[in-house]
């Protein structure tokens, strides 16, 4: 399974880099914590904008082992970026959620994946031309499940 959606992610790269004009596409990394486990991650982020001020932003986040329990999300959210001046801007944020979660006791191990929805906010703010700071907080809704995540990350725009 893993395989198939980092391909997936390396197809999206591909055919987003192909097509984008000057502004219309990054690639960031980020740090996560997730709220129900207290579970910290890693994670990568594409952003597109076909459209002037809307963005689909595919992302993965890994979260590391805590308390017996890991998990990684596989995200497509979609953004409507508001500028507020020319090096800042804000952004509401929705869009749906795979999380599978892994969970090991006294060497037996448990896999579990739920699909769900994001709903959120977010904000960036130019560091440079093409570098830009962002941060997003999110509330993911999954069945039995919900959690708040929080993202803090550098993007690079092509």
């Amino acid at each position: 399974m893993k395989k198939y959606i980092l391909l997936a992610l390396v197809a999206l790269a591909t055919a987003f880099g192909a097509s984008a004009e000057a502004g219309d596409f990054s690639i960031g990394g980020q740090f996560a914590y997730a709220s129900k486990n207290s579970m910290a991650g890693l994670g990568a982020q594409l952003q597109y904008e076909p459209i002037t001020n809307w963005r689909i932003a595919p992302e993965f986040i890994y979260y590391f082992e805590n308390d017996n329990l890991s998990a990684f999300n596989v995200n497509v959210n979609i953004h409507y970026v508001i500028p507020t001046s020319a090096t800042f801007a804000i952004y509401p944020l929705a869009g749906f959620t795979y999380a599978n979660f892994r969970a090991e006791v006294m060497g037996v191990s448990d896999n579990e994946g739920r699909c769900g929805a994001n709903i959120g906010m977010g904000a960036q703010y130019q560091i440079k031309e093409h570098l830009h700071f962002f941060t997003e907080e999110r509330f993911q809704i999954l069945k039995n499940w919900n959690q708040s995540v929080t993202c803090l990350g550098l993007k690079y725009t092509f």
